[in-house]
């Protein structure tokens, strides 16, 4: 492992990028949760890898962020959600960065991210990047209000039902968004599930609506296995 380093708009964006071999291979663009890099996006990576994939975590924060409490990261999260269009250079820049490590095969890339971070894998598809798939896990889904383009590859959003942070209506609002930019979508909602489902330690956050869910776990990673597997074929 090594970190993929970037300056963007002043700010150190270190990210840990997992790489599989000298030979053109997939690689997959995780976006962490509020959190920023943690052991969590770390063993997702390496999980990645494990399929033949490289993976690099990409540091939406920057270092000066890197171990903050909590407060520090919320607050981190509304500067950067309140400037979409800034946000989107910034996932591009991420995803420039990965889509030059030598090993990569630059037609057979991925985006994935976790709450937050889902929100900017989608926003990286909405912004037109050259992706194979997409995939959100309890992610947001609240649009960009910025000009739309098509969406290329292949879209899944898994979500839990139960989720207070993604409402029914923003479900629907998103199967709607993803059909009029002829992207190739699926929504999984999982019942009876809540916000940050992947995550083990979910709980601990002390947040009302989010718990790990380890069936829901197990479903959504299975399915982004297929998932990869058909869009990198």
């Amino acid at each position: 492992m090594t970190d993929v380093t970037i300056d963007f708009d002043g700010e150190e964006l270190a990210s840990p990028w997992y790489p599989v071999d000298g030979v053109a291979r997939p690689a997959v663009l995780i976006f962490p949760t509020v959190m920023g890099v943690s052991d969590l996006e770390r063993e997702f990576a390496k999980a990645l890898n494990a399929l033949g994939y490289g993976a690099m975590i990409g540091d939406l924060f920057g270092t000066s962020t890197r171990g903050a409490p909590r407060d520090r990261m919320f607050a981190e999260l509304g500067r950067l959600k309140g400037d979409r269009a800034a946000l989107r250079r910034r996932v591009e820049a991420l995803f420039a960065a990965m889509v030059a490590q030598p090993g990569v095969d630059a037609s057979r890339v991925a985006v994935i991210g976790y709450c937050f971070g889902g929100l900017c894998a989608l926003d990286l598809a909405r912004a037109g990047a050259r992706l194979a798939a997409t995939a959100s896990f309890h992610g947001l889904f609240d649009p960009p209000g910025l000009p739309p383009h098509p969406i290329g590859g292949k879209v899944v959003a898994y979500h839990g039902w139960d989720d207070p942070m993604v409402t029914p209506d923003a479900v629907v609002a998103l199967a709607k968004e993803l059909t009029e930019t002829g992207a190739d979508w699926q929504i999984h909602g999982y019942g009876h599930v809540a916000h940050g489902f992947t995550n083990p330690h979910a709980a601990e956050i002390g947040i009302a609506g989010v718990a790990y869910n380890s069936l829901a776990a197990k479903r959504s990673w299975a399915s982004l296995e297929l998932l990869l597997a058909e869009a990198f074929a």
